[in-house]
């Protein structure tokens, strides 16, 4: 009954995963950038997060909402002023600019909030608990996981359903068509860098009130973010969903054979599925 328990909650686990990689891979998806400041602005939102949770009503988890907005906004002003301008066949130029993104908010953030540890305060809710047909189980851990569920599949449904859905999938099969159709494929690169940007706030948020951070905690995220991406397989979108599962349950069931290096074994499991299937999980599934 233990593994089965460490299982389930790697499952719940994997759900904060899977939604760390979704930015990651939703813009990679669309516009096939590699942003390498990814974890630098997961960890950027959290802060924002600890700023604002004081002004915040009712509950702290209601503090999503103003962080997505506000990186919403900012990842659509930092598309049209500086990552379209670097778009292209070639993707040293987008690594650099990102590279340097992630450089300036690092800094940026030991300026304002300092090097010290950090997390979200969510009182008792971080340490309730709930029996489920004999496991012991976090409700914290079970409600991110619903979280992440529900964006997954709101942003499925979006991109198929709504028209703004509709063209980014457009623009992210051949920009030129969208573009001889009238429409600026630069709008919509804003509106899904934007989207990418709010989805991982809210898994900066979620992140900061199951854990801690510091400003030096973006390279940890990227990591993360980058293995849920490829285990999962590029452009797949459930793929991704999956990667988070396989990387989740991975490191707690590793972390009880092995608590002194377990984390290791899920870096393993990124490199074995990388060499033995580099379309990722949903790539291997498809063949």
């Amino acid at each position: 009954m233990i593994w089965v328990e460490t299982i389930v909650n790697g499952l719940l686990l994997g759900g904060l995963y899977a939604l760390v990689g979704l930015g990651l891979g939703f813009a990679f998806g669309v516009m096939r950038i590699v942003n390498v400041a990814q974890g630098d602005f997961i960890v950027a939102a959290a802060f924002l997060g600890v700023f604002l949770l004081p002004w915040t009503p009712v509950h702290p988890l209601l503090v999503i909402v103003p962080v997505a907005v506000l990186a919403f906004g900012l990842g659509m002003l930092l598309q049209w002023l500086l990552i379209n301008r670097v778009l292209g066949h070639d993707q040293i130029p987008q690594i650099l600019l990102t590279f340097g993104l992630a450089i300036v908010l690092r800094n940026g953030m030991v300026e304002l909030f300092g090097a010290n540890t950090r997390s979200i305060n969510v009182g008792d809710l971080r340490f309730m608990g709930f029996d489920f047909v004999g496991l012991k189980l976090g409700v914290l851990p079970a409600l991110i996981l619903a979280i992440a569920l529900f964006l997954f599949a709101t942003l499925h449904l979006w991109l198929r359903k709504s028209n703004m859905g509709r063209l980014i999938r457009a623009t992210a099969d051949d920009y030129r068509i969208v573009q001889l159709s009238g429409v600026d494929f630069r709008s919509i690169y804003a509106v899904a860098m934007g989207l990418a940007m709010a989805l991982s706030a809210v898994a900066g948020i979620l992140l900061a009130m199951r854990g801690s951070f510091t400003p030096y905690s973006g390279a940890d995220r990227l990591l993360i973010a980058f293995e849920v991406v490829v285990i999962g397989g590029l452009g797949s979108f459930w793929g991704m969903f999956l990667g988070g599962m396989v990387l989740g349950v991975t490191q707690l069931v590793a972390l009880k054979l092995d608590p002194a290096s377990g984390l290791m074994y899920g870096h393993i499991v990124f490199i074995l599925i990388l060499i033995m299937a580099p379309n990722g999980l949903a790539g291997a599934f498809r063949r």
